[in-house]
């Protein structure tokens, strides 16, 4: 069921996206962070440590209920009659996806950028980044543009698709979750610094074996996209560890050495510069085009991560079954 709900998610998410104004449960998510948020500062004393504690109570308490509420759902649903429990494993897969969205959102950029319209295609880029972007230029903006589209090929789409083979919507919905816990409190600002720690390492824990499989796939998916497979290789064995977080260079890297351009470098955060190493090799100054041809990668990375993901479950079936069916044989004919 997991994987034909899998296959069903994914194909709702390439044809719908995210609808306007459609309930989301990532939403609901950021509400609730934000009110055990306010919650458990007035419970913890005002103090390093025991902003700390707070944050560890989040990142325990989040996850958990996320996985028992959205689990028994799923149970309820599956026992009432297996159809629902697909549906609603299905639906909520399809609301765990990002890939449609992304791929607009950026696009708008693209758009905006050819236009000449550097203004709007601040405000574009503004939606899916979280860096300052009132004064970028227009490569700036199509660099933010590029970079969050590979990034988020790991946090947005290929992160969740791998959680939902593994354990369904249940346990992809968890991992959104701690994503969006650590996107609203995982900064090292002077409100978030140690209330935020924990939710910053789980979503590191979180997200360190998928990024390391996107990045993979990213490297694979080049081809197809007409990308640069050799390129991509080898700034990503060279580059992979070029950022402060232990994830968010993979497929950075991947998709620099891909397109053959530099990303990264110095970026302004609330105000502050941030001087973040360089990633990948200035071989040519990067275009708007690059932000259509990141889109591509991510797609192509995405639908080889759905094929190899549903034919190793398949694999890990056939070999659980094997022996159940040579039992079955055994006692049949000898017993």
């Amino acid at each position: 069921m997991i994987a034909f709900a899998a296959l069903i998610a994914f194909v709702l998410d390439m044809l719908l996206g995210d609808p306007e104004g459609f309930p989301h449960p990532v939403v609901f998510l950021g509400k609730t962070i934000a009110r055990l948020e306010t919650y458990l500062r007035s419970r913890f004393a005002a103090t390093p440590e025991g902003e700390r504690a707070a944050g560890r109570v989040l990142a325990v308490c989040l996850p958990v209920g996320t996985f028992l509420v959205t689990g028994f759902a799923c149970w309820l649903l599956s026992a009432i009659h297996p159809l629902l429990g697909l549906a609603l494993h299905a639906f909520w897969g399809w609301q765990a996806l990002a890939m449609r969205c992304l791929a607009q959102e950026s696009a708008n950029v693209c758009h905006c950028l050819k236009a000449g319209d550097l203004e709007a295609a601040r405000k574009a880029v503004a939606r899916i980044v979280g860096r300052d972007t009132a004064n970028l230029s227009a490569q700036g903006v199509t660099r933010a543009a590029v970079e969050t589209v590979a990034e988020n090929a790991s946090d947005g789409v290929i992160a969740p698709l791998f959680y939902f083979l593994i354990g369904g919507a249940p346990l992809a919905l968890t991992y959104k979750a701690i994503n969006t816990m650590d996107s609203m409190v995982g900064y090292k600002n002077d409100r978030y610094l140690h209330f935020g720690r924990a939710a910053a390492k789980l979503d590191d824990a979180a997200n360190y074996v998928p990024a390391r499989i996107a990045a993979l796939l990213w490297i694979l998916a080049a081809p197809l996209a007409g990308g640069n497979m050799r390129g991509a290789w080898r700034i990503w064995r060279r580059d992979r560890r070029n950022h402060a977080s232990p994830n968010s260079a993979q497929t950075e890297s991947a998709c620099a050495g891909s397109l053959g351009v530099q990303l990264a470098g110095p970026a302004s955060y609330f105000g502050k510069l941030v001087d973040k190493p360089t990633i990948g090799d200035a071989t040519r100054e990067i275009e708007p085009e690059d932000i259509l041809r990141a889109n591509r990668n991510m797609v192509w990375a995405s639908v080889l991560g759905l094929v190899i993901g549903l034919a190793l479950r398949f694999f890990v079936w056939l070999m659980v079954m094997i022996p159940v069916w040579f039992a079955v044989i055994f006692s049949h004919t000898f017993l």
